[in-house]
């Protein structure tokens, strides 16, 4: 097994908005992206321990496209979420509340097929802009 690559953010809203916004489907489907050429435009969760998961990913000009699958191992809102993806690979994350927001910390298996680097650069992407949409729900 891999060594877990670790990664984390800030969002200035409340704890529980950060994680309606990790959790539910529709919310998904506005961050779960690392860069604008890319998007997320279906999102499934049963968010309960054995719930599947699943969120499809695509290419904006429609070159590649793929679904990301798993299923929750724990579910402990809004403090901590465990789940893994259908080739095993395992993610925690935790969000904390703290004096301006709430803070995301995330840990997960690199997979194999390209470069820890490249990996760490696009999960954190993507958590940055998790972080960001959170910060719009307070408008």
């Amino acid at each position: 097994m891999s060594q877990l690559i670790s990664i984390k953010a800030h969002s200035q809203a409340s704890l529980q908005t950060v994680w309606d916004c990790f959790t539910e489907a529709q919310h998904v489907t506005g961050w779960n992206f690392a860069s604008a050429d890319w998007f997320c435009p279906a999102a499934q969760n049963d968010l309960r321990p054995a719930g599947r998961f699943s969120y499809r990913m695509e290419a904006r000009d429609g070159s590649f496209g793929f679904d990301l699958e798993g299923q929750f191992d724990r579910v402990e809102g809004p403090a901590l979420l465990t789940y893994h993806f259908d080739d095993d690979r395992r993610i925690e994350v935790r969000f904390t509340a703290t004096p301006t927001g709430t803070r995301i910390e995330q840990d997960f298996e690199p997979e194999d097929q390209n470069p820890r680097e490249m990996q760490e650069q696009g999960w954190q992407a993507i958590l940055n802009n998790f972080a960001a949409y959170c910060d719009k729900q307070m408008a």
